[in-house]
């Protein structure tokens, strides 16, 4: 004989695209049985993958599993009758509100016909003293008052009608799909076992789904002190097996699992010499299937934005890291995420955030300025992922600043150790004003050399209420002729020009305080030359 046993999902494990599904269950043996039924498992099961166990002290001998597809029509049968049914009684309670507004109908418009015969008898009077003005005023009184009444029952008859209707209209609607469409399918799975044990049997049965998948997503706000930040580390889970994950202790993981009971078969490794037009292959030190090493990703700004050019001139490059994290295991090479709270996650394709962490980091926020591209200064917190967090896998940022949403940015796989550095748009509260108060070209000739000199004034004030570190950068021409020269003649506060004619200030701005910048350079030239690019 053959018993049902009756299973719930106690955990699953989400892998990239794939999902570990594990039922626990419990049945009463008698020892005449000899197959049990585990019924009702979704079509997207991959039957290679069935792990069948026995979890508790009753000692029985499994000798094998098999699986067999099913079609659900009775189940389908029973839902369409069950339709069908709950259409009757809507219909059934339908018909008194129908009775009644027609009933409310008739009555009003009775009160209105009264109304107006009686009226048109007034108009037959030809000597005002025979009206009986104190019938006409009782007359007109109950005529409102019985209108007014009468139409508030017929529009609250109106409104449960309205009501039934949708009803009616949701569920005509589930009945033409289920008679339009194929009965659904499903798996069962049979467990052959020796008849001997008498007792209870804890079964547990593990296989692999598809329709599974799991991504990275963070959110990242940088509170008004600008000393933390907030960062939520999410899972963003879909699923559409076909068994919703109610209750369950789910695990994601970054591991591709192996399926199947036979080892991998090596292939012959060939080489050979490259012929002449052929496209390069990768060599054994760069195989085409790692990842790359290179673990810094680069973060636009958030909000308006610099021109890409203006950064790159600029030197502003954006690394980013990662954070620490709950219970975390890394089983050759993977990396597991074991969620501390149970999980309901739905088979529904629509995308299911849960929580991995959300914890405080330290960090160090800077503003960045480049006048001469944008007045406006961009705030970038660097933060540091400690050496004992875990990997920060890649995956969407949403960033905010304070309570306001700032941008998205995207993030790369980051190691533990590394920093990043985290682009929060502009702030309105630091203004920059740069003129231009001097320009000269001297008309006397030194060294048969034409000489012309700018200079640069800038004012930048800190209307905020606390403390800001600035970084402010600008540019000087860069020759690209041996004979023009281009010489930083003085600044205030006092700064040297760097590589590709770079000037960097480094400033601290006390809370509703500013600051004056001053600068001048100086372009020499044979007077014979035409210098184009000097758009000032």
């Amino acid at each position: 004989m053959n018993k049902t046993v009756d299973t719930r999902i106690c955990e699953v494990t989400v892998y990239s695209n794939q999902a570990l599904v594990t039922r626990r269950g419990v049945v009463q043996l008698t020892g005449d049985e000899h197959e049990l039924v585990i019924a009702q498992l979704p079509v997207t099961l991959l039957s290679e993958s069935i792990r069948v166990r026995n979890s508790g002290a009753l000692r029985v001998r499994l000798l094998g599993v098999r699986t067999e597809r099913t079609c659900a029509t009775e189940k389908v049968a029973q839902k369409i009758a069950q339709l069908n049914q709950e259409i009757g009684q809507i219909e059934e309670q339908k018909r008194p509100v129908q009775d009644g507004l027609t009933l409310l109908n008739l009555q009003r418009n009775f009160v209105k016909s009264l109304s107006s015969q009686y009226l048109e008898r007034l108009t037959r009077f030809e000597d005002p003293e025979q009206m009986n003005l104190s019938q006409i005023r009782e007359l007109m009184d109950f005529v409102g008052q019985q209108y007014h009444e009468l139409s508030d029952a017929i529009a609250q008859q109106e409104k449960e009608q309205k009501q039934l209707d949708s009803k009616l209209q949701s569920l005509r609607q589930q009945l033409q799909q289920l008679s339009g469409t194929q009965p659904p399918e499903s798996f069962n799975v049979m467990i052959t076992l020796e008849p001997s044990a008498v007792g209870e049997l804890e079964l547990e049965i593990s296989y692999i789904v598809y329709k599974a998948s799991w991504t990275a997503l963070y959110d990242m706000r940088l509170g008004s002190s600008h000393e933390k930040i907030n960062i939520s580390y999410l899972a963003e889970i879909k699923q559409s097996t076909g068994e919703d994950w109610q209750g369950v202790a789910l695990t994601l993981s970054t591991a591709k699992p192996g399926i199947g009971t036979v080892p991998v078969k090596l292939t012959p490794w060939y080489i050979d010499v490259q012929q002449p037009n052929q496209f390069r292959t990768p060599t054994l030190s760069e195989p085409a299937t790692l990842p790359s090493r290179t673990l810094a990703a680069t973060m636009p700004f958030a909000g308006t934005t610099p021109s890409a050019e203006a950064m790159m001139k600029a030197g502003y490059e954006y690394g980013l890291t990662q954070t620490a994290a709950p219970d975390v295991s890394k089983p050759g090479g993977s990396i597991t995420y074991r969620l501390n709270s149970a999980s309901y996650i739905p088979s529904d394709g629509v995308p299911h955030k849960t929580t991995i962490f959300n914890e405080d980091f330290p960090c160090r926020a800077e503003y960045m300025a480049l006048p001469r591209v944008t007045p406006l200064a961009y705030l970038q917190a660097t933060i540091t992922n400690p050496l004992a967090g875990v990997m920060l896998l890649a995956g969407k940022v949403n960033i905010f600043l304070d309570k306001t949403f700032v941008g998205t940015t995207q993030l790369d796989n980051i190691a533990p150790g590394q920093e990043f550095k985290l682009n929060l748009g502009s702030d309105e509260g630091i203004v920059i004003q740069r003129d231009l108060v001097e320009h000269q070209i001297d008309p006397k000739l030194i060294g048969n050399l034409r000489h012309r000199t700018y200079a640069y004034r800038l004012v930048i004030t800190n209307f905020r209420e606390c403390e800001a570190k600035l970084k402010l950068t600008e540019q000087l021409p860069v020759s690209r002729n041996e004979q023009v020269k281009v010489r930083l003649t003085l600044s205030n506060p006092e700064i040297e020009a760097g590589e590709m004619g770079m000037v960097e200030w480094s400033l601290t701005l006390p809370p509703l305080s500013g600051q004056e910048l001053y600068y001048q350079f100086a372009i020499e030239h044979p007077p014979e030359f035409t210098i184009v690019g000097l758009e000032i």
